[in-house]
């Protein structure tokens, strides 16, 4: 599992963690039931406090995203087809918004900016 925690980044630490492995839950890079590192492993790794891990691990639990086991550790849960859906429509929404805010700044007309949504989307 490969995570890059940024210093620069305005986005807490934990979220980052957060973002990072709900991105490889969903491409398929770390499948259904493997076993995530412990909260204290990662922590060690990442060189950060057992406390924002565990922050993100308790975040991903309640999203729907991991599982964790008394004595066990935390795995990657079955993830729901409509869940995986509502992911990836979340995230289309939000680069589509800045495309939004983008093409308002520099005067393309909505008549613009969705002909070259139709030209991009039939590739």
């Amino acid at each position: 599992m490969n995570i890059f925690i940024s210093n620069s980044s305005d986005e807490p630490i934990y979220l980052q963690i957060m973002n990072q492995i709900k991105e490889q839950i969903v491409s398929g890079e770390l499948p259904e039931s493997q076993p995530l590192p412990s909260i204290r492993n990662l922590a060690k790794e990442l060189k950060i406090s057992v406390i924002t891990t565990k922050r993100a691990y308790d975040e991903l639990e309640k999203d729907g995203f991991i599982v964790t086991v008394a004595g066990k550790g935390s795995f990657v849960a079955a993830i729901n087809k409509e869940m995986l859906r509502e992911t990836k429509v979340k995230s289309i929404e939000e680069k589509m918004t800045e495309a939004i805010h983008t093409a308002k700044l520099v005067g393309l007309s909505l008549e613009e900016l969705q002909e070259m949504l139709q030209l991009l989307y039939e590739g």
